[in-house]
């Protein structure tokens, strides 16, 4: 399955059972979408990762053991997020 990014490039995918989960490039992504998002092998898009804020965008993600995602923004926030959802679990500032 190729997968098309929504606005920008793809800068790094993981695959799960539920779809792969897509990272796209900060530069140059509208600040009123998520960069980052769950999508199944159709295409379609499960979730788009809650923002900690409004012109937040994410720069890095990892899978956890534990089935979260850690991640960084470009706002200086490191957000842990919840797998099945896309939903912030917890947040904090790393600046």
């Amino acid at each position: 399955m190729e997968i098309r990014p929504l606005f920008t490039h793809i800068e790094k995918t993981i695959q799960t059972s539920d779809g792969n989960i897509i990272l796209e490039n900060h530069s140059g992504f509208p600040f009123k979408e998520s960069n980052l998002y769950l999508v199944t092998p159709d295409g379609t898009v499960v979730w788009k990762a809650e923002k900690p804020e409004s012109r937040s965008l994410y720069t890095r993600i990892k899978l956890n053991e534990d089935f979260t995602l850690s991640t960084f923004t470009t706002d200086g926030l490191f957000c842990e997020l919840d797998l099945k959802t896309g939903k912030i679990i917890s947040q904090s500032s790393f600046k």
